[in-house]
């Protein structure tokens, strides 16, 4: 695969300052199919540096101009869309139907609605005998995850440009080539020298410099609870803005009179996709009792529609993990499953192929709440199917971890599965098979996260608020 052999830094690609590689391995086969170099602090430093300087031209460009800016972008991107798909997934692993359409067609989905957002958002309004300005917050320090490599990008990118602000972006060692083709579109689309800059390189050194460096001043960060923690701490050391999009361990609540057929599939399907490397996967599964054994059989059925094998073959709709380290994590939390005596009604921890790290899509049943594989995000394909008496209950049981990112209720009508997902503690919640909205805030609540991403609340996040009296 094609790779930069060097930063992005002030609109212009520069030899790293250490030697240090980092390798991308192919998930489907194990083999390595490019470096990039492993980022300093040095290299970081000089990467805010040219946001800092080039923050006072940025921001003081007017809001249409951006906005111009930002359509040049969608459209570089645009045009890279065959080859963001491939390079999606031959580090991913992502099928390639799945790679075009949710990580490529939806991000480039995203970077349109700022498009619009950043020619038409109030950034400026009048409050009693007060005008209140609404400017960027400064330099950005994104650090994105590796399980949506281009859409994390956009995500945090597209708002923070149509804000005002500059920004360096530190994307995931594993999936950094999508990252360096998002850094020559900007390139191509004329934003600015300084204004979006690039450091490739590993978490506990570039992201740990980038969060903790004084010429930034807002991070956003994306990743597991456990980092996020300690960048909410290193960020919150130097008093600067954060928001951390992290772990989940959605509900699917399935109550009496629902489709159930059709809230199983979807179920199972929302699971499956992306091989179960979404946060915000409804990775349990609440029916009633009354029908709980026939929903594990439609769960069963459900599985096979979506069949493991290489990302490029024709039908393939669960690829591999992303690397060896979460194809262990994965597979021992399976094992793990049937140790605490949950009952495995699909899948398994044995490996379904000798080459490349692929799990089998598994099922469990009679999972208790207390048990780790209903309670801790596993970030692979396990589905968990828990039965619960009454709607009381089966609201303990989808409140009931420390999570709080996602969610889903089927009901025979959208009144009382409304009211249901009122009282769940989450950041978003699909009725009855609610599609995704990119112009919808997206976050979590709990130990899922600070902060909301997408449309004008995505917008908001990069905005810091200033008061004039008259």
């Amino acid at each position: 695969m094609k790779a930069q052999d060097g930063m992005y830094i002030d609109g212009a690609w520069r030899p790293a300052v250490g030697t240090g590689r980092i390798e991308v391995v192919n998930p489907a086969d194990g083999q390595v199919i490019a470096e990039v170099p492993a980022g300093t602090e040095e290299d970081v430093d000089a990467a805010v540096r040219a946001a800092r300087a080039a923050l006072p031209g940025w921001s003081a460009t007017p809001p249409a101009e951006r906005a111009a800016l930002i359509g040049a972008l969608r459209d570089a991107l645009q045009a890279r869309k065959g080859e963001l798909t491939e390079t999606v997934t031959a580090e991913l692993g992502a099928p390639l139907p799945f790679a075009k359409a949710v990580h490529v067609g939806s991000s480039i989905a995203v970077v349109s609605t700022y498009v619009e957002l950043a020619a038409s958002y109030a950034f400026e309004e009048r409050i009693g005998n007060s005008t209140v300005l609404l400017e960027p917050v400064g330099v950005v320090g994104a650090i994105t995850p590796w399980n949506y490599p281009l859409y994390q990008v956009v995500a945090k990118v597209a708002p923070a440009l149509a804000a005002g602000c500059t920004l360096v972006l530190k994307p995931a060692e594993d999936t950094p080539l999508t990252a360096q083709l998002f850094a020559e579109a900007v390139h191509e689309a004329g934003i600015p020298a300084g204004v979006f800059n690039l450091v490739t390189g590993t978490g506990p050194v570039a992201g740990q410099a980038l969060a903790a460096h004084e010429g930034v001043d807002f991070v956003s960060f994306t990743g597991s609870t456990a980092v996020g923690k300690q960048v909410g701490a290193t960020a919150g050391a130097a008093v600067k803005r954060v928001a951390l999009e992290l772990g989940g361990k959605s509900a699917n609540v399935i109550l009496p009179g629902a489709d159930l057929p059709k809230a199983v599939a979807a179920g199972v399907g929302h699971v499956m996709n992306n091989t179960g490397q979404s946060c915000n996967a409804l990775t349990r599964m609440l029916v009633h009792r009354d029908q709980y054994e026939e929903a594990v059989s439609l769960a069963v059925a459900a599985v096979a529609d979506h069949p493991t094998g290489d990302p490029r073959t024709a039908g393939t709709r669960v690829g591999p993990v992303v690397n060896a380290k979460q194809h262990e994590r994965v597979r021992g939390f399976i094992a793990k499953g049937v140790e605490e005596g949950a009952r495995l009604v699909a899948g398994g921890p044995d490996a379904p192929y000798e080459q490349g790290y692929f799990v089998a899509p598994t099922v469990f049943a009679d999972v208790t709440p207390d048990m780790a594989i209903a309670q801790e995000e596993i970030f692979g394909p396990v589905l968990s199917i828990l039965a619960y008496e009454d709607e009381e209950e089966a609201l303990r049981i989808a409140n009931g971890t420390v999570y709080g990112l996602g969610g889903a209720v089927w009901a025979a009508d959208e009144e009382t599965a409304a009211a249901f997902a009122r009282r769940m503690d989450t950041g978003q919640v699909d009725i009855n098979g609610g599609r995704y909205n990119i112009l919808a805030p997206f976050g979590g609540h709990k130990q899922s996260g600070v902060g909301r991403e997408l449309g004008p609340h995505g917008l908001a996040e990069y905005l810091q608020t200033k008061s004039l009296q008259f």
